[in-house]
């Protein structure tokens, strides 16, 4: 069974990863892929550059994803400019992992925070969604990213409102309380999906 995770920035989608990862899922993570595909001199890193210039760099050569970032959430046309160079490259990685260990894995996640948008959730028998008030969100996004008030709302919509997204879910994850609360709804709902595999 391949299963999409996914929710708003900083719902808590890589925390639950983990915990299906420990209950014995494969996890693919989308912006690991990310992290990976935009190391210095490959295709998608020279893509970047080309389109931004060097001012999107540290002195050493390598990628300042808070300054991408900054340049992104504050320019629409920006941002369809690095999806267009990224999300090619992502969506083939994630594509060729899957074909690689779906017969060897039970149970394969997609972590992807653009699941819905770059569409990902085509590949999914299954879509999980975390979700968690947006009070909540920012508080945790200001926290983690060290944001303004503002940067924070700008970078919750960029992506897909998630009422839309807890709209086309399978499943929602409601992440507000506690992380033991968060534990045990995973290990819930990873007993669901696999009595759907017997």
């Amino acid at each position: 069974m391949i299963v999409g995770l996914t929710g708003g920035i900083a719902t808590g989608k890589s925390e639950s990863a983990k915990y299906l990862q420990k209950l014995g899922a494969y996890c693919v993570d989308a912006d690991l892929i990310s992290k990976e595909l935009t190391r210095k001199g490959l295709p998608a890193f020279n893509g970047l550059v080309k389109e931004f210039g060097k001012n999107i760099l540290f002195l050493n050569g390598s990628l300042d994803r808070k300054k991408l970032g900054d340049i992104i959430f504050s320019d629409r046309e920006a941002r369809c400019k690095v999806e267009k160079i990224l999300h090619k490259h992502i969506i083939l990685r994630i594509k060729k992992i899957v074909f690689k260990k779906r017969d060897e894995c039970s149970i394969i996640i997609i972590n992807a925070p653009l699941l819905f948008e770059v569409g990902l959730d085509k590949l999914c028998d299954k879509v999980i969604v975390v979700w968690v008030p947006y009070k909540i969100e920012m508080g945790r996004l200001i926290l983690r990213d060290k944001l303004s008030a503002q940067e924070a709302k700008k970078r919750i919509q960029s992506q897909l409102p998630i009422e839309k997204k807890m709209e086309l879910a399978d499943f929602v994850i409601d992440n507000s309380g506690t992380e033991q609360k968060l534990r045990s709804n995973i290990i819930s709902l990873y007993k669901l999906l696999t009595s759907k595999l017997e």
